[in-house]
């Protein structure tokens, strides 16, 4: 079952890279503050590459001017996160989340088996509000569709 309105964030360590690799857990990036949440199936993929990531840095700043912190999260690793953003100019503040071993992806019930495309597990494209560590919205994309996750419509609903 995946997660729902009013469910706490599963807590799970995760990987970014600042000044080295850091495990964060989601308690600690996610109490205390408003966050939209969105994943990826991959990162350097085209439409994650083209649309997904880059509507959120394009309007990561109207995401602050409401009090919100924007996260991505990927089944990438963290020098993967990194690179990718580095070649996506994310703005110092937002959160490139490696979910490696997919452990939070599972907790939440958002996988994806991508092996057909020699991927393996990822994540389902979707996008989560969350305010003090208790999701209020959830926005999951039908296979091919790039839509309720996207900054636009998120921007709409918070």
């Amino acid at each position: 079952m995946s997660i729902q309105v009013g469910d706490r964030l599963p807590e799970v360590a995760l990987k970014r890279i600042t000044d080295g690799i850091e495990t964060v857990d989601t308690r600690a990036l996610f109490d205390d503050r408003k966050t939209v949440l969105f994943a990826v199936p991959g990162a350097f993929t085209p439409t994650c590459s083209e649309k997904h990531l880059p509507g959120f840095v394009e309007h990561f700043q109207q995401f602050r001017d409401k009090g919100i912190d924007v996260a991505c999260l990927a089944v990438n690793d963290p020098f993967v996160m990194q690179a990718w953003a580095k070649s996506q100019h994310v703005p110092d503040g937002m959160l490139m989340l490696s979910d490696g071993n997919g452990e939070l992806t599972r907790a939440l019930g958002l996988e994806l088996d991508a092996s057909a495309y020699g991927m393996g597990t990822r994540a389902k494209r979707f996008a989560l509000y969350v305010d003090n560590g208790v999701v209020q919205q959830v926005h999951v994309e039908e296979p091919g569709e790039y839509r309720v996750s996207s900054a636009e419509y998120m921007l709409e609903q918070v």
